[in-house]
């Protein structure tokens, strides 16, 4: 159904090192960078990011969430731990999510601009 997501941001360096490290372990990575863009994904871009000069503000009552796929549940432990270390924020630690299904094992992180985060991984255990 999509074909890529765009977000905004104000420092383009700060985000290229979270971004780095918090999709690292799901196997994403820059695939595309210029000077005001970066672009990640693992065969073709998917997520893009821009520098802009009016990015969304944050707003943690938005329901806004960005949720990009895991491959295994040790690589959501993994994703949270990286996006912590890498300057975000906690927004869920790992664990299994029952209400959404009886194998959905999740993660919640907040990027330093404030985009809400997911890693999401469907697999049983």
């Amino acid at each position: 159904m999509l074909d890529h997501v765009s977000i905004g941001v104000g420092d383009i360096g700060r985000t290229k090192r979270f971004y780095d490290a918090a999709l690292a372990p799901l196997g994403y990575a820059c695939l595309s960078e210029g000077a005001d863009s970066l672009g990640y994904g693992k065969d073709a871009v998917f997520y893009w990011i821009s520098a802009v000069e009016r990015p969304v503000a944050a707003d943690d009552k938005s329901g806004l969430h960005i949720c990009f796929k895991a491959p295994t549940r040790a690589s959501v432990d993994a994703f949270h731990a990286a996006a912590l270390a890498a300057g975000g924020r906690d927004n869920g630690a790992p664990g299994l999510r029952p209400d959404y299904g009886p194998n959905y094992y999740a993660a919640f992180a907040v990027d330093p601009d404030g985009y809400r985060l997911e890693a999401y991984c469907g697999e049983a255990a």
